[in-house]
């Protein structure tokens, strides 16, 4: 018979020691984004599905834990990102003119664990920028995530930087953008299954079969990658866009981390973001400590389409990282 008291799958209970941990690190992050102009919101848990599906893609919906609200009878939402209702609070809430910044902190609760053994109520941390376009919006939310997680006392930072805009270009200049077809491309891109990569192009014409072959290997030191990319891939607008912000991007952070590549593959948030997107590592750490990018336009279903961008954190898997590494106690 099973005890009532025992929790859901993929749930637990936080106790003294890390909650301790965890607050002294939530502190220390939200006193760093404020003081470089991030102002606090707080979204609420849940919100009717609609308002909080709003722009965000398949990808989280499937995340998502839907209940009927007793009150209204109507479909609520309990979040799992928390960057769609910070967008929201930025379109229909503030509607300021010029730059928005924002910044957070809660769980968001989501249906299946991202990789075997996580927790389903992840703590996310995170920063938004809204109002500053391109590369000037990037440089300013990549250097916030690389200097906040060096202050944290982690060393040896890695990121991997990427732009959806380049599979993008290509899935269209293929005629197979949002057609079935791609559905088995994506999946075999995201996973660099180059022989299903290759077969399932194989009836595109010359030059975009060539370039969607090519994009999986398209990893690894920036400079190399960028020069395959323009040697191999069709020289369209939006892919020569999307490659010189990776090159700006690159330049303005390599200098600030111990190692810098980038992946032209990785789709990660392919339905929901749409310009360069980045992660970052430290060695020895399986999955990324924090992960952004762009995503112009979010709140136009909130009556205001916006450049956006920003990044997210999993404070207790921070925590839990820094526990191992003990490093020297976080700075404000």
């Amino acid at each position: 018979m099973m005890r009532n008291w025992l929790l859901p799958e993929a749930i637990d209970d936080v106790l003294p020691d890390e909650a301790a941990r965890l607050e002294q690190l939530r502190r220390a992050l939200l006193d760093r984004f404020a003081a470089r102009g991030y102002r606090l919101v707080q979204p609420p848990l849940i919100e009717h599905l609609e308002s909080l599906l709003t722009g965000s893609g398949r990808d989280l919906e499937l995340q998502t834990f839907k209940v009927v609200d007793p009150l209204s009878g109507r479909l609520v939402g309990v979040r799992a990102d928390t960057t769609p209702q910070v967008a929201r609070i930025d379109a229909h809430l503030l509607n300021e003119a010029g730059a928005t910044r924002l910044c957070y902190a809660g769980s968001v609760l989501r249906a299946v664990t991202d990789t075997p053994g996580a927790t389903r109520e992840v703590v996310q941390v995170g920063a938004e920028l809204f109002g500053v376009p391109g590369i000037e919006g990037d440089r300013e939310v990549i250097e916030l995530l690389v200097s906040s997680l060096s202050a944290t006392g982690l060393q040896e930072l890695h990121v991997d930087l990427g732009h959806v805009g380049v599979y993008r270009a290509l899935a269209s200049g293929a005629g197979i953008a949002g057609g079935a077809d791609e559905s088995d491309l994506f999946e075999a891109m995201r996973t660099k299954d180059h022989p299903a990569v290759r077969e399932l192009t194989r009836g595109l014409p010359g030059a975009w079969r060539d370039a969607l072959e090519a994009l999986p290997a398209l990893y690894g030191p920036a400079g190399e990658v960028l020069a395959a990319a323009r040697a191999a891939l069709p020289d369209v607008p939006s892919i020569a866009n999307a490659l010189s912000t990776l090159d700006a991007l690159a330049q303005a952070a390599g200098s600030r981390v111990a190692a810098l590549h980038i992946d032209l593959a990785d789709l990660r948030g392919y339905h929901y973001q749409n310009g360069a997107i980045f992660s970052v590592f430290i060695a020895g750490e399986p999955t990324a400590l924090g992960n952004g990018g762009r995503y112009d336009g979010i709140g136009k279903a909130f009556g205001r389409a916006r450049p956006a961008t920003g990044f997210t954190l999993d404070l207790r898997q921070l925590a839990d990282v820094l526990g191992r590494a003990n490093p020297t106690p976080p700075t404000r």
